[in-house]
């Protein structure tokens, strides 16, 4: 689906470029499934396109699928994009090097070129008919198709109940009071889903509202920590839709004897009129060469630290209390505006003697992780001896060992790392 996989690996240096490629695993598919006897369900499908100058991008349609009703969108802008449907020969000769020569594919062109050290995200629309992977079994309508998209949500039509999934998955009401799963597929293989459902009883009164949760209005405001957790999380972030959300974050580890790491973290904004970004620094860390650059264009963003006692004279509402020795990373950029929305990378450099330390002739790594996708890039010349956390173990284009850890639930886990120097 995508325009291939770009290493995450940063160079060895004490001091890494602050600007990181990604890692993969952008791409987003939600399913909703139109009346059970037409076989039919609308795809909308998150994609970023990554590789630099490229004007076109390629979507291929599954076959044993009709596709109609096709849509393409520029998600910075929210402006529909032209394309056409192209025969896998014509995508292999405007550029898609692998194309499927039976196969046919949607040719977007792109708004713009994808800038070097940025992305462009687009949104495909369409509704396929597909009556092995959408039909009926007795009272049941069953939704089952092997996913190679690693986020996926299937939305049920409305007036069905679930009573089966094969796949552990979220299960979240609309606000239309339609039902959905949600699940992040956390292996490398494709997730074989089969989803089931049956119509519900009429109600004999009105329908009960759907209790959703209002988005949060306020300024976005990223905790390379939690503050102290409370007994019982808000129900708004309990019922987010986890495999939907846009944060990923990758720690680079420098040599041990320094306590630093380099990351960097990607954040979409949406919300209109929001046009700063808070990075609480997390209480006993110090952090340093804050950069920030805005992916959909590939421009520098503006980038101050702030102390607490500053934010507190200025009346900054950052969406939480403020201690005057409180360290804030502020990132400025354009307002969102209505149907349009921004991709951030934010990268810096943390000091944390307590959290990143030499233990006889191992290194500690100690820290919790609360992003839905997180990775830690060893120090170069060390080898994992130890992981709390399940993880999935890489070797990056120079050699450092990579441990991926993708994390469905929405609370926070616990990652102690150690190594050895080889």
């Amino acid at each position: 689906m995508g325009l291939g996989l770009v290493s995450a690996a940063a160079a060895a240096a004490q001091q890494p470029s602050p600007i990181l490629e990604r890692h993969e695993g952008d791409d987003y598919t939600r399913y909703e499934l139109l009346a059970p006897d037409t076989a039919r369900f609308k795809i909308v499908y998150e994609v970023t396109a990554t590789r630099p100058g490229a004007r076109f991008y390629f979507n291929v349609i599954r076959k044993g699928s009709e596709a109609s009703d096709e849509a393409v969108f520029d998600q910075m802008t929210g402006q529909p994009l032209s394309f056409k449907v192209v025969s896998g020969a014509e995508a292999r000769a405007a550029g898609q090097a692998n194309a499927d020569l039976d196969a046919n594919y949607i040719q977007v062109t792109l708004a713009r070129p994808v800038p070097e050290g940025g992305e462009t995200r687009l949104r495909i629309d369409k509704t396929y008919k597909d009556a092995k992977s959408y039909y009926r079994e007795g009272e049941l309508i069953v939704f089952t198709r092997s996913l190679g998209i690693k986020r996926n949500a299937v939305v049920l039509p409305a007036g069905y109940e679930l009573v089966a999934c094969n796949v552990p998955s979220q299960v979240l009401i609309e606000r239309d009071g339609r039902i959905a799963i949600s699940f992040l597929n956390t292996y490398p293989g494709e997730a074989t889903l089969v989803v089931k459902a049956r119509l519900l009883p009429k109600p004999a009164g009105a329908p009960a509202r759907p209790a959703v949760p209002a988005p949060d209005a306020r300024p976005a405001v990223a905790r390379s920590a939690p503050a102290a957790a409370p007994s019982q999380p808000s129900m708004a972030s309990r019922l987010n839709e986890r495999a939907h959300q846009g944060r990923e974050i990758v720690y680079f580890l420098q040599q041990p004897e320094t306590h630093a790491f380099a990351l960097y973290h990607d954040y979409t904004e949406s919300r209109p009129g929001i046009d700063k970004y808070f990075n609480v620094v997390r209480a006993g860390s110090r952090a340093s060469n804050p950069a920030a650059r805005l992916l959909d264009t590939g421009e520098a963003l503006k980038v101050e630290t702030l102390k607490g006692s500053q934010i507190i004279a200025d009346k900054i509402d950052i969406g939480e209390p403020v201690e005057p020795d409180t360290e804030v990373v502020v990132i400025r950029f354009p307002a969102v505006q209505k149907d349009q929305s921004a991709r951030l990378r934010i990268s810096e450099t943390y000091t944390d003697p307590g959290r990143y330390y030499i233990d006889g002739d191992q290194f500690v790594w100690d820290r919790s992780l609360g992003r839905p996708r997180n990775a830690v890039v060893l120090p170069a010349g060390w080898y994992v001896t130890t992981s709390s956390i399940p993880a999935v173990v890489t070797m990056t284009d120079d050699g450092r060992v990579r441990l991926d850890y993708d994390n469905p639930r929405p609370d926070e886990i616990a990652v102690l790392i150690a190594g050895r120097l080889r």
